[in-house]
């Protein structure tokens, strides 16, 4: 069972590396002038990017150590580091681009990165487990 979540996690983690390339490329690129024609866009764009792969990157470290000590904080905080990354940065992409409602992007964004920072309060918590005695 352990297993099977860190190989979710770890999965996760790839989808986030590779779409958060893919999507840096993409701006860098083939959005280039859309993104240049609006005024901090391509920041706002950029601010996606780093966040997203910084947070796929940690969440493969979420995985490997849940795969050696599994913990169920530690699925927790993968989960939430997942899902807070996919809300901040998928709603900055999509107000980017001017895709959807304003009033619901809008307060995905913060939404998300108080799901991010729960995510690393959960990882922090996980150093507080007992440890066996010999």
């Amino acid at each position: 069972m352990t297993g099977s979540t860190s190989d979710r996690l770890i999965q996760l983690s790839s989808l986030l590396g590779l779409t958060g390339v893919g999507l840096g490329a993409l701006g860098a690129h083939a959005l280039k002038d859309t993104l240049s024609a609006r005024p901090g866009t391509l920041d706002s764009w950029r601010t996606a990017i780093l966040y997203q792969i910084f947070h796929a990157s940690a969440l493969l470290g979420v995985a490997v150590l849940n795969a050696h000590k599994p913990q169920p904080r530690l699925e927790t905080a993968g989960y939430l580091m997942g899902a807070g990354s996919v809300l901040f940065s998928g709603s900055i992409y999509m107000l980017c681009l001017q895709i959807g409602p304003k009033m619901i992007l809008g307060p995905t964004t913060p939404l998300g990165g108080l799901i991010m920072l729960m995510g690393w309060g959960m990882l922090g918590f996980c150093t507080s487990t007992t440890t066996k005695k010999e």
